[in-house]
C-alpha cells in the first residue's frame, strides 16, 4: 500500500475494501468493490479531485486547477486498477493519466452517500429530570499532556463526542488557577473575543453590565443572540463556589423545539418564520440583530435556537404577525418551565462545562451573595473549532490504523 498515490488532502485513508473492477463511458466511471458495492463517478469530478501537482499544490493541498482552462470537458479515455490497487484514469483531451487512492475514493463515494452533510457525531436530543445530569468525564492532567498526543486525545475525544452529539459535557478535576481556562480552551481552538473580553468573570459585581454579573436568577437562554453569528460554544469553569443556591440549569433546546414541533406545530412554524429583535444596549456598546428563535437548515433539521427573554427588544414584525408571534412565544415559555426538560447541578471547584451555545439553554438559580463566593470564568469558541479538532482526532486514529496495518 506504500505505492498508493497521495490524496488531495492531508488525511489518512485506510483501504478497508479494495477495488475489484472498473468500466467507463466517456463521462462516467463505474467501479466495483470487493464487498459488492458499485460506485459511479463523473469524469469532471474525478479530474478536479485528483491529487497530482497539476490539480493541487503539493505544499498546501489546495486546488490550483481551473476547470475552465482545460481545452475541453474532461472525458475518460481509459481506466484500470494498477498493481498497487490504485484507480488509474486517462483523461482526454489532455492525454493525462492520473491515479486515485482507493481509500479516499471509497470515503468520497457520493453515489452511495446517504447524507453527505450528516453530522460528525449523530445528534441525540435528551430530556432532564431529577436524576439526570450531564455526561461527566475526569479530565485531571489534561494540561500536562502534549498537544496532539495520544494522552490528550484519550481525554478530549469522548468530551468532543459528547458536545457534538448531546451539546454538553462536564469535565472534572481541572485546575482552579484563575485564567487557566485559556490554556484549556486552546486545546480545542482559538477563543472568540467579545465586548466581555476573551475570558470573562461570572460573579456578582457592582455596576454590572449584564444580569449574569449579579446574584439574581437567570431564565433559560443562549448567550449573545444579539450577534449576527452568536458564539457556537461556551465554556464555564468553576474556580470557587461556596454560596447558598446558584444551581446551574441546562436544557436541550433541540429537545424543546422538537416537542414544540410535535405538540404545537403552528407555534413552531411561527417561531421559525418571525424574526425577533435581539438587543444588548449597554453604556458603551449597542448590539442588535433580527433572527427567528428557531432556525432550520435546508433539510428541515434543527440548526440553532436563539432564546433569551432578557435580550429581546421590541418586536419589529408585520402587524398581522404580532399576536401569533407572542402566542407562540408564550407556548414556548411554558415548555421551558417544564421540569422534564431540565437538568440541575451544583458547580464544584475544578468543574468545566462545555456546551453548544446555539443549541443548549442554560440558566441559574438565584444565590445569596453574602453566603460565600461564586466565581466562574467563561469564554467562547466557535463550532467550527470543535468540528476541526474532532476531525483531527479521527485523522490521528486512522493514521494509527494505517501504521498498524503496515
Amino acid at each position: 500500500m506504500t505505492d498508493l498515490p497521495i490524496t488531495p488532502d492531508y488525511d489518512a485513508w485506510p483501504v478497508e475494501v479494495a477495488l475489484e473492477g472498473v468500466s467507463a463511458t466517456p463521462r462516467v466511471l463505474t467501479v466495483h468493490w470487493q464487498d459488492g458495492r458499485v460506485s459511479r463517478y463523473h469524469s469532471i469530478w474525478l479530474r478536479e479531485n485528483a491529487g497530482d501537482d497539476t490539480t493541487v499544490n503539493p505544499a498546501t493541498r489546495e486546488r490550483i486547477l481551473d476547470l475552465s482552462r482545460l481545452p475541453a470537458w474532461p472525458e475518460i479515455a481509459g481506466a484500470e486498477i494498477d498493481a498497487a490497487g490504485a484507480l488509474c484514469v486517462t483523461f482526454a483531451p489532455e492525454d493525462r493519466r492520473l491515479r486515485f487512492h482507493p481509500g479516499w475514493l471509497r470515503a468520497h463515494d457520493y453515489d452511495n452517500a446517504p447524507d453527505p452533510e450528516a453530522p460528525l457525531v449523530p445528534v441525540t436530543t435528551w430530556q432532564g429530570g431529577p436524576d439526570a445530569g450531564p455526561d461527566t468525564l475526569d479530565a485531571e492532567g489534561l494540561l500536562d499532556t502534549a498537544p496532539g498526543s495520544d494522552d490528550e486525545e484519550a481525554i478530549l475525544a469522548p468530551a468532543l463526542e459528547s458536545v457534538l452529539g448531546k451539546g454538553l459535557v462536564r469535565l472534572r478535576n481541572m485546575p482552579t488557577e484563575p485564567d487557566s481556562l485559556k490554556a484549556i480552551a486552546q486545546r480545542i481552538g482559538p477563543i472568540r473575543d467579545t465586548n466581555f473580553g476573551g475570558l470573562f468573570n461570572v460573579k456578582a459585581k457592582p455596576d454590572p453590565d449584564s444580569n449574569a454579573y449579579t446574584s439574581i436568577a437567570l431564565p433559560p437562554h443562549t448567550d449573545l443572540p444579539t450577534r449576527e453569528y452568536h458564539p457556537g460554544l461556551q465554556m464555564l469553569h468553576c474556580l470557587e463556589n461556596s454560596v447558598e443556591g446558584g444551581q446551574a440549569v441546562m436544557l436541550d433546546g433541540f429537545a424543546v423545539a422538537e416537542a414544540l414541533r410535535e405538540q404545537y406545530p403552528e407555534a413552531f412554524a411561527t417561531l421559525t418564520r418571525v424574526r425577533w429583535r435581539y438587543a444588548n444596549t449597554a453604556k458603551t456598546t449597542d448590539y442588535v440583530w433580527h433572527e427567528p428563535m428557531i432556525r432550520l437548515d435546508a433539510r428541515g433539521e434543527l440548526l440553532e435556537v436563539r432564546i433569551a427573554d432578557f435580550l429581546r427588544g421590541p418586536l419589529d414584525a408585520a402587524f398581522e404577525d404580532i399576536e401569533p408571534a407572542y402566542e407562540a412565544l408564550m407556548t414556548l415559555q411554558r415548555l421551558l418551565r417544564d421540569p422534564a426538560f431540565a437538568i440541575r447541578f451544583t458547580y464544584r471547584p475544578g468543574d468545566l462545562v462545555i456546551f453548544d451555545n446555539r443549541r443548549l439553554l442554560h440558566a441559574r438559580d438565584a444565590f445569596e451573595g453574602q453566603s460565600g463566593h461564586r466565581w466562574l470564568q467563561g469564554c467562547y469558541v466557535e463550532r467550527d473549532e470543535i468540528r476541526s479538532r474532532y476531525r483531527m482526532v479521527k485523522r490521528a486514529q486512522r493514521r494509527r490504523q494505517l501504521t498498524a496495518e503496515a
